[in-house]
């Protein structure tokens, strides 16, 4: 896969629900529209990226397994304007 992250989140080795947490704070950070990769370990974290994303303004643009690693690609999803 050729995405190219705008910010990468190491939450490798960390259990449920940390891995969807630090990912919160790490878009949180972002500007709309950039891209953020996460990296867990915990397998829970493939279902916790699918909901987050389809009950929030981010998209989850892919996500793979790669040996025990499991990589998300989220893009920041744009604030609504008032």
């Amino acid at each position: 896969m050729a995405l190219q992250p705008d910010d990468v989140l190491d939450a490798c080795g960390l259990p449920c629900p940390l891995p969807l947490l630090k990912a919160k704070q790490a878009l949180a950070r972002l500007s709309g529209g950039q891209l953020l990769e996460v990296m867990a370990t915990d397998a829970g974290s493939w279902r916790d990226f699918e909901t987050f994303a389809e009950n929030s303004i981010h998209e989850l643009v892919a996500r793979e397994e790669r040996g025990e690693i499991y990589h998300y690609w989220l893009r920041k999803g744009a604030e609504p304007t008032t």
